[in-house]
C-alpha cells in the first residue's frame, strides 16, 4: 500500500478548488498515457462542491470526458432523481455540464429499478466485472482515481464502523441499518477501494477533525475507523481544510501548493 500524503488547505472553498484542479490535471495525464480512465465519485458536501469546482474551472474543457468511465463509491438506495442520491448531486454539479458518454456513466440502481438492495448490489458487481480487464487481476476495473469523503464517525463510502460490510470480500455490498439516514445503501467494499491506483480522502469542517485524527493515528483499527483502512495502490492523498486538520499534530501534513 502507498504511504499517505496529507495536504492542508486554508478553507473549504480552497479545498474544493484544489481538488478540482488536481482532478483535472490527473485525468488529463491519465488519458494522455492510457487513452482511457476510470473515475469513482463520492457524494457529500465537499465531494459535490469539488465537482462543481471542476465545472467552473477553465481547465474543464481540457479533459476528454467521453473517454472516462464514471462510477460511484456508494449510493443511497433511493429512486433515480431523488435529491439525496449521490448520482443526482454529481449530475447537477458536473455530469450534466460535460460531454460524458452516457454508456460510460454507471449509477447504482435504486428501488425503482431493482427489487431489493441485494439485487442492486449484485447488479453493480456485474457491471464492474464486465468492465474489468485481465490486467486488473480482480472482479472490478482498477479505478484510476477514487474519491472518498469521510464522515464524523470515520466512515467512508457506506462502510460504517463495526458494520458487516467492512468484512465483505465481494466487490460490492448491500448495507442495511446504516447509522446515518437513509439506512439502506449500496457500497463498494474495502478490497475494491484499495485496488484503486489513487485514493483521495477529502474532508472539510471541524466536525471531521476527530475522525481524521483517529484515521491518521498509527495503529488505528479499520473496524472502528474505516477511513484508517483505505489506501491506493500507487498513491493515497488526504486533502483537508484547516478545520478538519485542526486535531492533527502541527507537523503532520503540508500546506497545499
Amino acid at each position: 500500500m502507498s504511504p499517505v500524503e496529507i495536504l492542508r488547505h486554508p478553507d473549504v472553498d480552497a479545498l474544493a478548488d484544489a481538488v478540482a484542479a488536481r482532478l483535472i490535471t490527473t485525468l488529463v495525464e491519465r488519458l494522455a498515457s492510457a487513452g482511457h480512465a476510470h473515475l469513482c465519485l463520492t457524494g457529500g458536501r465537499i465531494g459535490t462542491a469539488a465537482l462543481a469546482a471542476v465545472t467552473a474551472s477553465r481547465g474543464c474543457d481540457a479533459v476528454d470526458w467521453s473517454r472516462i468511465d464514471i462510477w460511484w463509491g456508494d449510493e443511497r438506495y433511493l429512486p433515480e432523481g431523488d435529491p439525496e442520491r449521490n448520482e443526482t448531486g454529481a449530475r447537477a454539479a458536473l455530469l450534466d455540464h460535460v460531454p460524458v458518454d452516457p454508456s460510460r456513466v454507471h449509477p447504482m440502481l435504486g428501488p425503482d429499478a431493482s427489487p431489493d438492495v441485494d439485487s442492486a448490489a449484485d447488479a453493480y458487481a456485474l457491471a464492474l466485472a464486465r468492465a474489468a480487464r485481465p490486467e486488473d487481476h480482480g472482479p472490478a476495473p482498477t479505478m484510476d482515481i477514487l474519491l472518498l469523503g469521510v464522515g464524523p464517525d470515520g466512515h467512508v463510502a457506506s462502510l460504517f464502523p463495526e458494520q458487516p460490510a467492512l468484512h465483505d470480500m465481494r466487490s460490492v455490498a448491500a448495507v442495511r441499518g446504516a447509522p446515518k439516514p437513509p439506512p439502506v445503501r449500496v457500497t463498494l467494499t474495502l478490497p475494491t477501494i484499495n485496488a484503486a491506483r489513487e485514493v483521495w480522502l477529502i474532508a472539510a469542517g471541524a466536525e471531521k477533525a476527530g475522525a481524521m485524527h483517529l484515521a491518521l493515528t498509527e495503529g488505528a483499527g479499520v473496524y472502528q475507523v474505516p477511513a484508517a483502512g483505505v489506501r491506493g495502490r500507487d498513491r493515497t492523498l488526504v486533502l483537508l481544510d484547516e478545520a478538519a486538520a485542526s486535531k492533527l499534530p502541527s507537523g503532520l501534513g503540508r500546506p497545499s501548493a
